[in-house]
C-alpha cells in the first residue's frame, strides 16, 4: 500500500477549508495517540483514556490550507444522545480499532451503521452520499499481541465499503497521514464544505463542553511534547 507524502505547513494565500473530523473507536485502541502523531509527528504513549478534546490544526493539502477540528473521542460507555451529538457534528470519520482487541474490532462494525443512520437525514448536503468513514487497524507493530488479522480487516472494509488502513501509530507518521488525507480527499470529492476560515455553525450543549486546543499548544517551551496527563493544565475551569 502507497502512503501520501507528509503535510507540510506553508503558507497558502486561498482562504481554509474547515473540516471537522471525529475518531471513534473503543478505549485504549490509541485515537488519541494518532490524533496527536497527525499533528504534532510525535508519539505519546502516555496519556489519559478518559480525556475528550477537540484539537485545531492547521495544514496544506494538494496546495490547499486546511483547517482540521479533530474530536478526539474518550470512547468510554455514553449514552446515546452524547455519541448522536458527536456523530452529528463531524463532518468525517476514523473508526478505529487495535488488532490487539479483538472486541475493539467488533465495535466498528456498529459505529459505521451509527454513522451511516445519523447522517441519512435528507438535510444534509450533497445528496444521498454518506458522509467519509475510513477504518483504522491500529498497533500492527505489537505481532505477537495481534488478535485481528489484516485479512479480517480487508473483509470487514469490502463488506462495508469503505477505505481500510492498517497501521503502526507508533512507527510511521506517514501512515497516520493517510488516515486524514483521504478523509479530506473524500470531503472534496463529495463537495461537503466550502472555503472559508472558521465558519460558523450550530454547536450542541454536549459539544460546548468539550475542551479545545490550539495544535500548538501540545507542545511545550523546551519544545517536548506534553504527558497527556498535563492537557487538564490548559483546560479552564
Amino acid at each position: 500500500m502507497s502512503f501520501p507524502r507528509p503535510l507540510r505547513r506553508s503558507v497558502s494565500l486561498s482562504p481554509a477549508r474547515t473540516l471537522r473530523l471525529v475518531v471513534l473507536g473503543q478505549g485504549a485502541v490509541g485515537k488519541t495517540a494518532l490524533t496527536v502523531r497527525f499533528i504534532t509527528r510525535r508519539f505519546i504513549g502516555d496519556y489519559d483514556p478518559t480525556l475528550e478534546m477537540i484539537y485545531r490544526h492547521m495544514a496544506v493539502i494538494d496546495g490547499e490550507m486546511v483547517h482540521f477540528e479533530i474530536l478526539d473521542t474518550a470512547g468510554q460507555e455514553e449514552d446515546s444522545l452524547q455519541i448522536e451529538e458527536k456523530i452529528k457534528w463531524g463532518d468525517g470519520f476514523a473508526v478505529v480499532y487495535s488488532v490487539t482487541d479483538r472486541c475493539s474490532f467488533d465495535e466498528v462494525m456498529r459505529l459505521c451503521f451509527l454513522i451511516n443512520h445519523i447522517h441519512s437525514s435528507p438535510k444534509r448536503s450533497g445528496g444521498s452520499e454518506q458522509p467519509p468513514v475510513v477504518i483504522v487497524a491500529n498497533k500492527k507493530d505489537l505481532q505477537f499481541d495481534r488478535m485481528v488479522s489484516t485479512q479480517d480487516g480487508e473483509n470487514l472494509s469490502k463488506a462495508l465499503k469503505l477505505p481500510f488502513y492498517e497501521i503502526s501509530t507508533r512507527d510511521s507518521y506517514e501512515e497516520t497521514v493517510a488516515v486524514f488525507s483521504t478523509l479530506y480527499q473524500e470531503l472534496m470529492r463529495q463537495g461537503h464544505f466550502s472555503p472559508g476560515s472558521f465558519k460558523r455553525r450550530t454547536v450542541s450543549k454536549v459539544m460546548e463542553k468539550i475542551p479545545k486546543m490550539q495544535a500548538s499548544s501540545t507542545l511545550n517551551s523546551a519544545g517536548r511534547s506534553l504527558s497527556f496527563n498535563s492537557f487538564r493544565d490548559y483546560i479552564p475551569e
